[in-house]
């Protein structure tokens, strides 16, 4: 069997550390009282009493040993010095006397290169980035993220004793920023383990790694927030804490009291790159199913849907006669995308999957991706003024980038909408190709400057009808009118995307 030293949990100390006293600038006092406003009506304030810890010491000496640096070497391209061409360079150094200075330094660190060039060339350049990060099994295996391996060519940890070790790379993911290196050696490490539950707001944390390069540095706060969205992908959940973490710090544990990992350090919010007290966290439950699939086979496979998607505001649940925003509203069915296939269409607002409802489109994506490819779900979707149910085969994500579109100019011809704030024309008279018609101009202190709608975006529907003229989009606001619709859907294309946006009605 596996000599098994992990730190957690720490029940038997917990007792210890939350009888200790609380010393900020006055001592004595054995707990904390929290004053909290009442939502209901009481005869006296509710109180809550709290006992803080004292110090952090006995869970940092615990799990220190597991957290570890992480130093990543990374190979940069190879460059030329040009010597010659028009410049003229290589007829100076030919017409050089026997034995001038210059000429030594012309033999030393040119070289003959294509098209008569002379070049100097340099060696291999690397570059060293380092972050932080920590064993999860005994046998050597260290989480990390993906942005402080990336690019990496080689990979070495470092202990808390300072000792040094050879890493290779099991696998890593951009999409959550999760990496998974690999020690081949004898010896056991102390490591640590996820935490099964997720932590409450306002409970503490400790950040434990290797700030700015100092080595191994300690920090504690609290939980601020969480399920974060600070867009840096379509997954983001990120715990908030307030423990100062700085760069450095990127790929290292933030602990609860029982020696437990709650988070995978990833990123800071800083204007000045320092700490500012608000750093974020990817939670346990992303970072231990992430890891294990990497651990099992060195990636990460997601089902996928294929569908734009964004946000059911207000607005949009009242032009498609929703009697609440929620949901995930289809802005386009990708081509050839398994939503295309199973008839998934532009309008359809997602509500649930095999049952499961749908909060947003940050929730939709996450499940979809926690599905297999090839697996049959259903798809709950708001069409038409009901619900109905689709059954889509998921197929596989994919890394795909997208191409910015250059923004369509518009001619002179163009009918206005003054209640709307809007100036239209078709595309043919704007030069272009295609159905729809081009926004040409935008009053700035109207209703579509307010939804961020630009000159050169092209309206494809209004209130589901697809238009070609500025008469059909006049044809479908009258008829949203006579509906009583508060609110008239246009669908937009704007560099190459699609997306929903609801305008009000009756504005005059």
């Amino acid at each position: 069997m596996e000599n098994r030293r992990s730190v957690s949990p720490l029940r038997s100390r917990r007792a210890k550390l939350l009888a200790g006293v609380v010393a900020l600038g006055a001592a004595g006092l054995l707990t904390t009282q929290t004053m909290v406003p009442s939502q209901m009506a009481f005869a006296e304030p509710v109180r809550v009493e709290a006992a803080a810890p004292a110090d952090f010491s006995d869970v940092v000496r615990t799990v220190s040993p597991a957290v570890v640096s992480v130093q990543v070497k990374q190979a940069a391209e190879p460059r030329m010095m040009n010597f010659g061409g028009k410049d003229g360079f290589e007829d100076f150094f030919k017409g050089l006397p026997n034995g001038h200075p210059f000429e030594r330094f012309f033999r030393d660190f040119g070289g003959q290169g294509e098209n008569g060039e002379q070049q100097r060339r340099q060696p291999r350049q690397y570059g060293l980035s380092q972050g932080s990060g920590f064993f999860i099994t005994g046998d050597g295996y260290v989480v990390t993220n993906h942005h402080v391996i990336d690019k990496g060519t080689e990979f070495t940890v470092i202990d808390q004793n300072g000792d040094e070790y050879d890493a290779r790379l099991i696998g890593a993911d951009k999409r959550t920023d999760l990496a998974l290196l690999k020690i081949d050696s004898d010896k056991t490490f102390t490591y640590v383990d996820f935490a099964d539950d997720a932590p409450e707001v306002g409970e503490w944390t400790v950040a434990i790694g290797n700030p700015f390069g100092l080595g191994g540095s300690v920090t504690a706060g609290i939980v601020s927030a969480r399920g974060r969205d600070i867009g840096a992908g379509p997954y983001d959940d990120f715990i908030q804490i307030d423990a100062p973490v700085n760069r450095g710090n990127s790929g290292g544990p933030a602990f609860n009291m029982n020696g437990e990992v709650i988070g995978v350090n990833a990123a800071i919010f800083s204007p000045s790159g320092g700490n500012v007290g608000i750093a974020f966290a990817i939670p346990a439950s992303t970072a231990q199913d992430v890891i294990m699939e990497l651990k099992d086979d060195g990636k990460v496979v997601r089902g996928w849907l294929g569908v734009q998607i964004q946000n059911v505001s207000a607005d949009i649940a009242e032009s498609l006669g929703l009697e609440e925003a929620r949901g995930a509203i289809v802005a386009e069915a990708q081509e050839n995308s398994p939503a295309q296939k199973a008839g998934l269409r532009s309008g359809d607002t997602i509500l649930a999957v095999d049952g499961t409802n749908v909060d947003g489109p940050r929730d939709l994506s996450k499940i979809i991706a926690a599905y297999s490819p090839d697996t049959k779900v259903d798809i709950t979707v708001w069409r038409d003024g009901e619900e109905q149910d689709i059954s889509v085969t998921l197929g596989r994500l994919q890394d795909q980038e997208q191409a910015a579109a250059a923004q369509p100019a518009a001619e002179d011809v163009k009918t206005s909408l003054d209640e709307l704030g809007l100036v239209l024309t078709t595309k043919a008279d704007a030069g272009l190709d295609g159905e729809g018609v081009v926004i040409a101009e935008i009053d700035p202190d109207s209703p579509a400057a307010e939804k961020r709608l630009s000159n050169g975006d092209v309206i494809l529907e209004v209130a589901g009808m697809k238009v070609n003229s500025p008469a059909d989009v006049m044809k479908a606001l009258e008829k949203a009118e006579e509906d009583g619709r508060k609110a008239v859907l246009f669908r937009i294309e704007s560099n190459n995307t699609t997306r929903f946006v609801a305008l009000p009605m009756n504005l005059a």
